[in-house]
């Protein structure tokens, strides 16, 4: 897909993710996994990059090998570092690692370039898809207004306030018997799964 810049998204959410390495099993059931979900990303304005220490030509091939087996084609650009600079860079490599390949890392980058949210797996553990948008919508929804989400939310679930953070609201407040757990009903404009 030619090269690229994460600068080229600013704007637009972008989902970092680096993979062990190309033909493996892991790897291949996350690529046609996220293969599957990509509209659901983009529909986010989210751009999906992959990034391993695989060339430019075992992706290629890789690639060919998952749309031809799983009737898949990957739709976004995955990025070669054989030099291993970005995946330094970015804590990718273990610096105990007995071998170049990277963890599965994931990095939610926000319109203005800032990494939000990073989640990292091991090698031997595929990473769930439906989790990836569930964390991109939840920082979606946190920027619009004055609300948290709770765990396991998801887009039209209730949010939470955020509680008062000076000791007077707090000690005068007779409204809630809870003060630092307040839902709400969401009328953010998250987009619903």
């Amino acid at each position: 897909m030619g090269q690229i810049s994460l600068s080229d998204f600013r704007g637009h959410w972008v989902l970092l993710f680096s993979h062990p390495a190309d033909f493996t099993p892991v790897c291949t059931s996350e690529f046609v996994s996220l293969s599957r979900a990509h509209d659901k990303f983009k529909s986010l304005d989210c751009q999906l990059i992959a990034i391993s220490v695989d060339s430019l030509y075992a992706h290629l091939g890789w690639i060919r090998a998952i749309r031809d087996h799983f009737g898949v084609t990957v739709a976004f650009p995955i990025v070669e570092d054989p030099s291993l600079v970005i995946g330094r860079a970015y804590g990718m490599i273990s610096d105990s690692a007995p071998d170049a390949a990277t963890m599965r890392s994931s990095f939610f980058v926000d319109p203005d370039g800032i990494i939000r949210a990073t989640l990292c797996y091991p090698a031997t553990i595929g990473r769930s898809v439906e989790e990836m948008l569930r964390v991109l919508a939840a920082l979606q929804r946190v920027d619009q207004d004055d609300a948290v989400v709770p765990e396991g939310w998801h887009p039209g679930d209730q949010v939470l306030l955020p509680p008062s953070a000076d000791q007077d609201s707090v000690l005068t407040s007779t409204d809630e018997d809870c003060w630092f757990h307040r839902f709400k009903p969401d009328s953010g404009t998250a987009k619903k799964r």
